[in-house]
């Protein structure tokens, strides 16, 4: 199983204690998470399963899918479609994994301006209340 293979399963996964573990291992130690809304990237695996298992929360559901996918030796581009509040959002995640399949870097792009202003709004209502 690839990392791409893992990944996929997580956000299919139905069981989220499962889909948590899953995520974790997921990780490298030393991953990095580059959000459309915070300017530094955040670094370390803690911080990176914040922002990942937030944003799963908030863009995840039956309305997600991945309508693309470009894939490389290290890595991958996915792009993703959902609608929220009645706002269509559109964007990729370009992740890239070590050798032993764990993600190393994790960048989310997103369009249109509309869709940024509302996800850092309900992203950062999210991780508030992760804290």
């Amino acid at each position: 199983m690839t990392g791409l293979d893992s990944w996929y399963g997580y956000m299919k996964s139905q069981d989220r204690a499962e889909a948590r573990k899953a995520l974790w291992d997921l990780l490298h130690p030393d991953a990095v998470f580059e959000s459309p809304v915070v300017h530094s990237p955040q670094r370390g695996r803690d911080i990176t399963f914040k922002y990942l298992s937030s944003a799963e929360k908030v863009l995840g559901g039956p309305g997600f899918t991945y309508v693309g996918e470009w894939r490389s030796e290290s890595g991958a581009v996915l792009e993703f479609k959902n609608v929220i509040d009645g706002i269509e959002i559109n964007g990729v995640d370009i992740i890239s994994f070590d050798p032993e399949g764990r993600i190393t870097n994790f960048k989310v792009m997103v369009r249109p301006l509309k869709a940024i202003n509302m996800l850092h709004r309900l992203m950062a209502e999210q991780l508030a209340a992760q804290s």
